[in-house]
């Protein structure tokens, strides 16, 4: 099964502030551009290749506090299950139904593969940094906020070995925001 995240980050690599704001994205780059079809910036063209999600406790209770009606949801009807070995239900305020799971994302990942599922989107910074850490994620996609943030919360974590990354293709949007995807690759010296 395809697993890859897309994501957005501060310039120096953030995705979000130290107290996990994340309100600097709307506020970044050139405002009142129109930027036509590209308004989304690429992401309901990435959701219409993924059939399933998997994120992280953190960005599970994030999207609960923004309380978003179920025409705000942006994840359309994607089975999405959330990492968590602290919480034994979902955050209320979420309009759509999400699992938990708390044992390994190898055995998750082939579940999910023998269930049918064919693409995984990744989400959170500690849940694709151990995807990373397992081997599992094999496509990053980041669109960068201009802006330099200093510090906050990273979108990697620490990691057990380097990760090439290959492929490299990127947009610079009329909004100063450039996304930048690669292929990872796991086998390299």
């Amino acid at each position: 099964m395809k697993c890859s995240c897309f994501i957005a980050t501060s310039v120096d690599g953030y995705i979000a502030t130290a107290d996990d704001s994340v309100e600097w994205l709307t506020t970044s780059g050139k405002q009142g551009v129109d930027l036509g079809v590209n308004a989304d910036m690429g992401f309901n063209y990435y959701l219409d290749t993924v059939d399933c999600m998997i994120m992280g406790r953190k960005c599970l209770e994030k999207l609960a506090s923004f309380k978003l009606s179920a025409e705000q949801w942006p994840y359309r009807d994607l089975r999405i299950i959330a990492l968590t070995s602290s919480l034994s239900q979902v955050p209320e305020g979420l309009p759509a139904p999400i699992e938990l799971h708390s044992g390994d994302i190898q055995l998750l990942v082939k579940q999910l593969e023998q269930d049918g599922f064919k693409h995984a989107y990744i989400d959170g910074g500690a849940t694709i940094t151990g995807f990373l850490n397992k081997q599992l994620l094999n496509e990053i996609t980041t669109t960068q906020a201009p802006i330099l943030l200093g510090s906050g919360k990273p979108l990697f974590g620490l990691m057990s070995k380097s990760v090439a990354v290959v492929n490299p293709r990127a947009i610079v949007y009329d909004n100063d925001f450039v996304q930048i995807s690669y292929t990872l690759s796991y086998h390299h010296n």
